[in-house]
């Protein structure tokens, strides 16, 4: 984790800016719940674990300079609410999302599977993809799994024929 601090306060620092305390408390929150997606609101709440003394206001502006830095990427999945990632330097485009529909989970796939539709653009159009997002949206595993007939109460099923 120290390590991708310093990289996040190098790259504050290419750009005229420092890594203040409330900024490395937002960005410490960001790294221990990576995987969560989480909201400026949900950033706050756990900062304020952190720091009591920080507003929602700074972790807001910390957010938004962040995001324009290309240090995080702000989301949104339809459900109106920004939601905050964080890049990671190790593959040359960001991951993908499988949204689901019924319950708001957001899972993460991690491969690259448009190389050869870049190639292509390159290719047939002279266009140079910098980055991309994909975003499925459905049904996840865990209500496909609840929905199972198996998994339903069989005295409350009808069935026509």
């Amino acid at each position: 984790m120290e390590a991708r601090i310093e990289k996040i306060k190098q790259q504050l620092q290419s750009q005229g800016y420092k890594l203040t305390p409330q900024r490395e408390a937002t960005v410490r929150v960001l790294l221990e719940n990576e995987q969560d997606h989480l909201s400026a609101e949900d950033v706050f709440m756990l900062v304020k674990d952190k720091a009591p003394e920080i507003g929602l206001a700074t972790v807001y502006r910390t957010l938004e300079l962040l995001s324009e830095l290309h240090v995080l990427e702000k989301m949104n999945f339809g459900d109106g609410v920004a939601r905050y990632d964080l890049r990671d330097d190790s593959t040359r485009h960001h991951h993908h999302h499988l949204i689901c529909v019924q319950c708001g989970s957001v899972d993460e796939i991690m491969e690259d599977w448009l190389g050869p539709l870049e190639e292509r653009l390159d290719r047939d159009f002279n266009f140079q993809v910098l980055d991309h997002r994909l975003d499925f949206q459905g049904i996840c595993y865990r209500c496909n799994e609840r929905g199972k007939p198996d998994s339903l109460d069989k005295s409350k099923t009808t069935v026509t024929e």
